[in-house]
């Protein structure tokens, strides 16, 4: 996999995820033909039958009893297709999307100041400014590239970065001010930073008389915050303050810990107030600037891909409803904004909504209240999934599943945090009988008697209605206008509305002006209590996404961080009477979640930090919803998925396992989490009894057949197990009264082979090669495949001193770069070692 080095994004640059792309493309967990109740079905007979269910729910309960739920890993046209199909024919505005998870505080945060959801700026806004502020995103992991795009500007041009998050991660790797504040008072954070800018004179007077309204109530908010609510040093909060105020060219970059919040609007909009206030938008190098969490987030927001909007980037106020209804000619136009995400699922539960259509995601394992979504499915009479993926969480309780393109199969649009809109070309064949959503969409809709208005041959056609809708009766008076593509297979990069948006101080707001919006800090909904002491924050890892149903299949993203980890603070866990590297049960009011402790200074006290990608495929007791509630943001629907409530509680296993295979059975064992490595699944496994442990060896037995070779110390507790088909390894399994220690990622490569001799068999039980090749270990760089003992042992027999010495000799750092932090945390541990053996 290389990078396009003409594309503007990324100039050839790819992350760790998409340097791996190439190890997610086979077929082996593909839906490569529809299913019916179970039944394999051909085209026709899938499209009658989803057809045929939504006319009745419809036609028995009326069309708000009908629901998509959609994606931002959809295209623009497969989006558009699903939005016209329920608010234009269907008649119902229940089409929202897992973009309500990671956005939708965004996009309300835009319409109340801007009035339309517009994104300022520009991604070369981060290397044009002298002051980036960092809110709530871990840009090192979640945006690599960006993050390697100001690591050279701050190279280059000595640009300060200031990083706002509760925990340390490693984009402080370049920070010159880390600001770890209080959980949730981003509100009060930027308010006292807008009263200083006004008490240092930094306000611009004449475009807050000019271009803006409400100036007077949002500086009498900030005015009245007390910034001693953030928790943090005085003398950092000054220091801030003075940097922010004296930087004309200054970009504020925010996220998920901005927008996961039930306050998250509230914090948008106190960012964009000083911007406005300090007229610091629209021009090179400054303004607030949101980085998405999707492919394809912004492409959803364009076609009205959530409840409360409309196709591009119109509301339900009636001038739109009915210029949506003209350009559509659409007989049964929803009149009225739709169920937002959580709501829509609690609904189901409640037999409100009685068919349900997702596609591209797994909110059994994505949402908050996961329990409740579950039951939701469960009782919902019809639940269509549209996936490229076999059996995920949600598939499991699809009534008819259909099976639809991968990445590379794709052909369509996708717009990108700065409003980028790139084509995407496919460069595989589809396979087995995978289609397109917008495809899937339309045969749909003309079953049900729509034909003329879905009469599509492909994604072209559908960009050119979706970019004359944009134009339709549009006087300049709405932010959102594509021009018509003259060839669109040569459709090549381009920002929507130019390079940035707001320089001439006009805004679509009725009046032109931008709102300040006058906000007040609020804490998190969950307080910790006695039964529930610590504050659960939650987030991505490095290099896996979202559910893992892509980069689970790879061996080299899944070597970085194996098992989900819980992080805690150290004097947190002696607290709680936890051990590092002990596996722990993480308790809350909704469920519980099995984690191996990590212990961190980089954690606040009384904070812990989960990731949010395992789920039942890949461990036991791993759904992070289930202990998230279902707190949302009254102005946007979002989920707070940063503040959670739970306690900690130590899980003391009887024995461990180590379980080798291509494909392990379902496991009768209280705790396992599974990895991807070379030609096998490697399972860590855990359990409370012995029983457990016979019960496990009698079910590989079933599996795997009786050929089985062992080895048994019983004064040691430790068994070790070979099971051969013939002279051909499949499965190895070792226990132990604590964790095993072998060289995992050898014996599965060994998987499926012949083992030719005694000694390999020895060796196999060994755990270890024969001859004593040592084990690369847990991942450290995926771009390049680097683990640590390879990095460990050549600083110390190289003599490596720099990063940059590392990448020479191993490669590793000279790809996305997101390893180098810890890369230079094993050079500062490798040179205390030499200091402390010097000292000896």
């Amino acid at each position: 996999m290389r990078g396009d080095p003409d594309h503007p994004a990324n100039h050839g640059r790819l992350c760790s995820k998409g340097t791996a792309l190439a190890e997610t493309l086979g077929l082996e967990t593909r839906l490569l033909a529809p299913m019916v109740d179970g039944r394999r079905v051909d085209w026709p007979h899938a499209i009658a039958e989803v057809a045929g269910r939504i006319r009745s729910v419809i036609d028995l309960h009326g069309p708000d009893a009908f629901a998509f739920y959609l994606s931002g890993q959809l295209l623009t046209e497969d989006y558009y297709a699903a939005n016209k199909l329920a608010k234009g024919f269907l008649g119902t505005a229940n089409v929202d999307t897992n973009s309500r998870l990671c956005m939708a505080s965004t996009v309300a945060g835009h319409r109340r100041a801007f009035g339309s959801d517009t994104v300022p700026g520009a991604y070369e806004d981060l290397e044009q400014a002298d002051l980036v502020v960092l809110v709530g995103s871990n840009l090192a992991w979640c945006h690599p590239v960006l993050f390697q795009r100001l690591k050279a500007a701050k190279v280059a041009r000595g640009t300060r970065v200031v990083v706002v998050d509760p925990r340390r991660t490693d984009t402080c790797d370049i920070a010159d001010l880390h600001l770890p504040l209080a959980p949730g008072s981003d509100v009060a954070l930027f308010n006292a930073l807008l009263a200083h800018c006004e008490a240092a004179e930094a306000l611009d007077h004449a475009f807050i008389t000019g271009h803006t309204s409400s100036f007077g109530e949002a500086l009498a908010a900030a005015r009245a915050t007390d910034p001693a609510i953030c928790q943090l040093p005085a003398t950092d909060l000054s220091l801030f303050f003075q940097w922010f105020a004296a930087t004309e060219k200054t970009v504020t970059v925010f996220s998920q810990g901005v927008n996961q919040a039930s306050t998250g609007t509230d914090k948008v909009n106190a960012i964009i107030n000083v911007h406005l206030a300090t007229g610091r938008i629209g021009r090179p190098g400054m303004g607030p600037f949101s980085v998405t969490g999707q492919p394809n987030a912004m492409g959803g927001r364009e076609v009205g891909g959530l409840a409360n909007q409309l196709a591009a980037h119109m509301g339900f106020d009636e001038a739109s409803i009915a210029r949506v209804r003209r350009f559509w000619k659409a007989p049964r136009m929803a009149r009225r904004e739709g169920l937002k995400a959580l709501d829509l699922f609690r609904a189901m539960d409640t037999g409100k909504i009685k068919a349900v259509w997702i596609m591209a995601t797994n909110p059994a394992v994505s949402l908050p209240e996961t329990d409740l979504v579950r039951r939701a499915l469960e009782r919902c009479p019809v639940v269509i999934a549209s996936d490229c993926v076999a059996d995920t969480d949600t598939m499991r309780l699809a009534h008819i599943r259909l099976p639809a393109l991968a990445w590379g199969e794709k052909d369509g649009t996708v717009t990108n945090s700065e409003r980028t809109i790139s084509r995407q070309r496919r460069f595989l064949p589809m396979p087995g009988e995978a289609r397109a959503d917008w495809w899937q969409v339309a045969q749909v809709a003309r079953a049900l008697g729509h034909g003329a208005a879905f009469a599509w041959n492909g994604p072209a056609e559908i960009y050119a209605e979706h970019a004359a809708l944009s134009r339709f009766e549009n006087g300049g008076n709405r932010d959102f206008r594509l021009e018509e593509a003259t060839d669109y297979d040569a459709l090549a990069p381009f920002q929507w509305g130019g390079k940035r948006l707001f320089g001439d101080g006009r805004f679509f707001t009725p009046d032109g002006r931008a709102r300040l919006v006058a906000v007040h800090h609020r804490a998190p909904v969950a307080s910790p209590t006695s039964q529930f002491p610590l504050r659960l924050n939650t987030g991505r890892y490095r290099d896996q996404w979202h559910t893992m149903t892509r980069t689970g299949l790879s061996p080299r993203l899944s070597g970085h961080r194996p098992e989900p980890l819980l992080d805690m603070h150290p004097l947190d866990a002696a607290a709680q009477g936890v051990k590092s590297g002990t596996l722990v049960r993480v308790v809350g009011p909704g469920g519980a979640y099995m984690a191996r402790l990590s212990l961190t200074e980089d954690q606040r006290r009384g904070e812990v930090f989960l990731p949010m990608h395992w789920n039942d495929r890949f461990a036991t007791q791993a759904v992070i919803g289930r202990l998230i509630p279902g707190h949302i943001d009254p102005h946007s629907g979002q989920p707070e998925s940063k503040h959670a409530v739970v306690r900690v509680e130590p899980f003391t296993p009887a024995w461990g396992g180590l379980l080798v295979c291509e494909r392990p059975p379902a496991l009768p064992v209280p705790w396992w989490v599974k990895r991807q490595a070379k030609g096998a699944r490697v399972t860590e496994l855990a359990g409370e009894n012995a029983d457990d442990r016979q019960a496990l060896v009698d079910t590989l037995d079933s599996a795997f057949g009786p050929g089985k070779l062992e080895v048994q110390d019983p004064r040691l507790g430790t068994a070790r197990y070979a099971w051969m088909v013939g002279s051909r390894l499949v499965a190895v399994l070792f226990l132990s009264t604590t964790r095993p220690e072998t060289a995992a990622d050898w014996l599965a490569g060994l998987i499926g082979h012949e083992l030719s001799s005694p000694s390999d068999r020895a060796a196999v039980l060994a755990g270890r090669p024969a001859n004593g090749a040592a084990d690369a270990g847990r991942v450290v760089c995926a771009c390049f495949s680097v683990g640590v003992n390879t990095l460990v042992d050549a600083i110390a027999a190289r003599r490596l001193t720099s990063v940059e010495e590392i990448g020479q000799a191993l490669r590793a750092g000279t790809g996305c770069g997101s390893c180098i932090p810890e890369l230079k945390a094993l050079l500062a541990q490798s040179q205390g070692r030499m200091l402390a053996a010097s000292a000896s």
